[in-house]
């Protein structure tokens, strides 16, 4: 059985993809047992098998891809080898339209004075934030993630900070009754 999957990378996030003397490239072709081609000239990237099905997981090479691609360190895109682990990218175009001074008032909103926002959203659900381009990626556990994803889409479509913190200190309150419940039942 063949897997071949061509993803599209930005020419300005190319070098980080391949890294110094390509080992990046090299650490997520032995961690997820591909092999890539890279066109530095286009930002294409071939994604294909090598060696059994079994053994491969083109899927999660993919994910660290599309993380480097969106913004994120090749520290923080490994993490998606994780098996509890996912990237969800929101598409800010959703909220501003065509306008890019709304687009640019968005990614304000969701960085925040000097990136407090976007800190404040990384320590209450435990995710790891990057707004790059006119998208915002978001890498941690699903449920953590699906929390972070409905904090950035209500900064996006206008609530306030200050309802937003509280909504995400709500949820980390109920977490960690539910948390002490499990562990009083055992």
């Amino acid at each position: 059985m063949s897997f071949e999957q061509v993803l599209k990378v930005p020419l300005d996030r190319v070098g980080v993809l391949l890294g110094k003397q390509g080992l990046t490239k090299s650490e997520i072709e032995k961690a997820c047992n591909v092999s890539l081609d890279i066109d530095s000239r286009t930002g294409e990237v071939s994604v294909k098998l090598k060696g059994s099905v079994e053994e491969a997981e083109p899927f999660k090479a993919i994910a660290i891809i599309n993380a480097i691609s969106r913004g994120f360190s090749p520290e923080r895109a490994f993490k998606l080898l994780g098996d509890n682990t996912m990237l969800e990218i929101i598409d800010l175009r959703e909220y501003a339209g065509r306008s890019r001074d709304a687009l640019t008032r968005i990614k304000g909103r969701i960085i925040g004075l000097r990136g407090k926002a976007r800190r404040v959203i990384e320590e209450l659900t435990a995710t790891e934030i990057s707004v790059y381009g006119h998208t915002v990626a978001i890498i941690g556990e699903p449920d953590r993630v699906g929390l972070a994803s409905e904090a950035v889409r209500r900064l996006a479509s206008g609530s306030q900070h200050s309802s937003v913190y509280r909504m995400l200190q709500k949820e980390r309150q109920k977490a960690k009754l539910e948390r002490l419940k499990l562990w009083e039942e055992r």
